[in-house]
């Protein structure tokens, strides 16, 4: 089973509320995966940016955006995971999709809404905590506006990898250089942060800040604002080393998510 893990995050200037150009834009951008990749992380709403017109853009499971996701995830043969507006049973999600070269294998619908950006009155916040496995890694799949939440990415012994996919405002670029490494230390994991970059539909600027982070809060690798792809490699042996001589794991108070 792999204990090192081989990512790619996409830090990309999303193409206000086109599908098309957005697939085409990723395209463009996965050419500079290096070969032998395991993982590549797209942002928070990656095929239309952050928009509430949800209604207007939301897939269903024979959408162009997670036939995409299929598609490069068998030919490249790598996981692929990012979020996009979805459709199902008639209540709309952001929905994080974790897709193998075998096919889609599960999603991760956003628990916390962005009510400041008014996104509770556009989706349906998700109720289930979810982790995903990729060789002997166990990754938990985030999105943005849950990185403020610490109850709620708690580590429980279930996971190594906290990926957050995101579209993370300049003006706020500080909550979240502070906060990637917090939930990093505090849970002793590798915390993997992929923000978009430029400015979206409505004027937000994003100044980037994709990032990976162990799990003593040190910084591996991190990008500026500038579009382009950030790779590292997560090894799950030091990982387990740093836990076994430093088991602050042990002391952490027991409680039970609502």
């Amino acid at each position: 089973m792999k204990k090192q893990l081989n990512v790619s995050l996409v830090q990309a200037d999303l193409v206000w509320e086109e599908i098309d150009a957005n697939l085409e834009l990723m395209d463009r951008m996965l050419e500079q995966v290096p070969p032998g990749t395991d993982l590549v992380a797209l942002p928070e709403t990656f095929s239309t940016g952050f928009t509430m017109q949800s209604d207007r853009f939301a897939e269903g499971a024979d959408g162009k955006a997670l036939a995409w996701m299929q598609k490069i995830a068998r030919e490249k043969e790598i996981h692929i995971s990012g979020s996009m507006i979805v459709r199902d049973k008639q209540k709309i999600y952001n929905r994080l999709y974790w897709v193998s070269p075998q096919g889609l294998e599960d999603h991760y619908d956003k628990r916390h809404l962005f009510r400041l950006g008014r996104e509770d009155e556009h989706f349906i916040p998700g109720s289930t905590r979810k982790v995903v496995t990729l060789g002997e890694f166990r990754i938990l799949p985030q999105i943005c506006y849950d990185l403020r939440f610490p109850v709620f990415s708690r580590n429980q012994g279930d996971y190594d990898v906290l990926l957050n996919v995101a579209n993370w405002p300049a003006h706020r670029q500080q909550v979240w250089d502070v906060l990637t490494r917090a939930r990093a230390i505090e849970n002793q994991c590798y915390f993997l942060g992929v923000n978009r970059a430029g400015t979206d539909g409505l004027g937000t600027v994003h100044t980037g800040g994709t990032c990976a982070i162990d799990p003593m809060g040190s910084i591996m690798s991190k990008m500026d604002k500038q579009p382009g792809v950030l790779s590292c490699k997560l090894d799950l042996d030091k990982l387990r080393d740093y836990r076994d001589t430093f088991p602050v794991w042990k002391d952490a108070d027991r409680f039970e998510l609502d």
